[in-house]
């Protein structure tokens, strides 16, 4: 299961679950409102749901001082940062692919890169269904086969998931993001 020595919260997520969520909304939560608002969250019973260019935002990133992370979130939340999302493709309604589209001004441009299959299975966080990002493919450089990725559908449309390190033994909460289909 998930190291992620972090406390758990009393947050309502109920509550959490009734309001509007968006990516600002949810980049304004602290890493346990964000915690408990996924373990309260669903999975699709399809693949088909997250199909397309969803918009992305890295929300926040674990152990980082205020200092630092206030400009991250506001710089994550910009045009100027180079991961703009993920787009899924469903082969069925239990299975597909994925790739990351980043953006890296006059280096790169718009560059489909780190493709995963995608999967549904046990959550590393709670142990529920969850839909999974798998990068452990042979295209992808060693360190990007190391990540887990995992969503789950917060509000109509919008994805939250975990960041994890996958460990010898345990996979480590690096940071958390979203995906939007309603912006695409």
């Amino acid at each position: 299961m998930l190291s992620t020595q972090t406390p758990a919260t009393t947050t309502s997520t109920s509550a959490a679950r009734g309001s509007t969520l968006t990516l600002d909304s949810l980049a304004a939560r602290s890493m346990n409102e964000l915690d408990a608002l996924y373990r309260a969250a669903t999975v699709s019973s399809s693949m088909h749901a997250a199909d397309g260019a969803l918009i992305g935002r890295m929300l926040t990133v674990r152990g980082l001082p205020g200092a630092v992370a206030g400009p991250l979130r506001r710089w994550a939340a910009s045009r100027a940062f180079v991961w703009e999302g993920k787009t899924f493709q469903a082969s069925s309604d239990t299975h597909g692919v994925g790739h990351n589209r980043v953006h890296v001004p006059r280096a790169l441009g718009r560059q489909n890169l780190f493709p995963f299959d995608t999967l549904f299975g046990p959550s590393a966080i709670d142990g529920k269904p969850t839909l999974i990002l798998d990068y452990d493919l042979d295209v992808n450089p060693s360190y990007i086969r190391h990540i887990h990725d995992e969503i789950r559908e917060v509000s109509p449309g919008l994805f939250l998931g975990p960041a994890m390190w996958k460990g010898a033994r345990e996979k480590a909460l690096v940071l958390w993001f979203a995906l939007d289909s309603r912006l695409s």
